[in-house]
């Protein structure tokens, strides 16, 4: 059998940076290196997952699971379902399971006599993509409504002025009610929608770095997210939410236009979380406010989004950008796989308490 040395196993202080409940499951102040054999690939939304066999100082072999981001992330790193093979000898580095789990959260991945993935391949790379983002402009046009300020369709990437969607709320600390944190305390990973395939909706949407499509529909503006093929309108007619409008993971969302700044308000919002850390959102009562402000040259915009939700006893703000890019990859998204998070739920004994259809949808 092929033997594999360990690197040395580094402790270091680090931010969480992953969308997931990250926190939860990964230690964000532990980080570790290592070398080993892949033995197992699952490329497929909403962790792309591999299982590494690694040999010990002692000489035994222990096998480690590595974690990465999402397919649509990865993709658009030219990090691909054949970049790394079963058979593959395989350097990481990255953040560690808690409590001493043989698990690691990578966001780069360098194969031996092979390829050098997401943070492992060269910065060149990186500048060449940043820059495209900041490039004249060739995009589609959808149909448009003249007495609009600015025409904001094509596509946009959402990576411009991108932060984690972990704990980027502002104000901190939290300014959480008892009943806000009494929720929380009570959290665990598995209650996280998107491992169990879910829509997390916004305003965690808001925040995902992945490319959107605009469209102008006249009536309402039509956002298509890469992320999760989630399509959301925006009311522009003035129309409000009928008395039995459903709530949904999107809401019912309403906009207009304040000289060049284009304005969108969203309610009818179902419960969830805020971020990957898992901040409680009461959902009903939820009102989210976006302002988009543009450049002067229409390639950028900053886009600011304030939460307010009687969770919290003041509003809460994320920033983010968006840019337009050439060629931007807004094809559909791979569905999602729940199999690693089942995997899981059975490893910790917890797989019949989710699948009970009222846990597993509203846990």
């Amino acid at each position: 059998m092929l033997t594999l040395p360990v690197l040395g196993m580094l402790l270091m202080m680090t931010r969480a940076q992953a969308h997931h409940s990250f926190g939860l499951e990964f230690d964000t102040d532990a980080r570790a290196q290592l070398t080993g054999m892949v033995t197992q690939v699952r490329f497929s939304n909403p962790h792309v997952r591999y299982r590494v066999d690694v040999e010990s100082t002692d000489g035994s072999v222990e096998s480690w699971e590595l974690q990465a981001a999402s397919v649509t992330s990865l993709r658009g790193q030219n990090w691909n379902r054949d970049s790394v093979k079963v058979g593959d000898v395989v350097s990481v580095e990255g953040q560690l399971g808690r409590n001493g789990a043989k698990k690691l959260f990578i966001r780069g991945i360098a194969v031996t006599d092979g390829g050098r993935y997401g943070s492992a391949a060269s910065d060149s790379n990186q500048a060449l993509v940043d820059e495209a983002y900041l490039s004249a402009a060739d995009y589609g046009y959808g149909d448009i409504n003249s007495t609009y300020p600015i025409d904001i369709t094509g596509a946009w990437s959402n990576r411009y002025k991108f932060r984690t969607t972990v704990d980027d709320l502002e104000p901190k600390p939290m300014p959480m009610t008892a009943e806000a944190r009494a929720i929380y305390e009570n959290i665990n990973k598995y209650d996280d929608p998107a491992l169990r395939c879910l829509s997390y909706g916004l305003p965690r949407l808001f925040g995902n770095p992945y490319n959107m499509t605009i469209y102008d529909a006249g009536t309402h503006y039509l956002f298509l997210y890469v992320d999760h093929n989630s399509p959301r309108r925006i009311w522009m007619d003035g129309r409000m939410p009928a008395a039995d409008t459903p709530a949904t993971s999107n809401g019912f969302s309403v906009g207009h236009w304040e000289n060049d700044e284009l304005v969108i308000e969203t309610t009818h919002l179902l419960p969830g979380w805020l971020d990957g850390t898992g901040y409680p959102m009461s959902g009903e009562q939820t009102r989210l406010v976006e302002r988009y402000s543009f450049a002067d040259d229409r390639l950028t915009m900053d886009r600011v989004m304030t939460i307010h939700d009687p969770y919290y006893t003041a509003p809460l703000t994320r920033v983010r950008g968006a840019a337009r890019g050439n060629n931007l990859d807004v094809n559909e998204q791979l569905a999602c796989d729940p199999t690693g998070y089942f995997s899981d739920l059975n490893e910790a004994g917890m797989l019949e308490k989710y699948l009970d259809p009222e846990v597993y949808l509203n846990p």
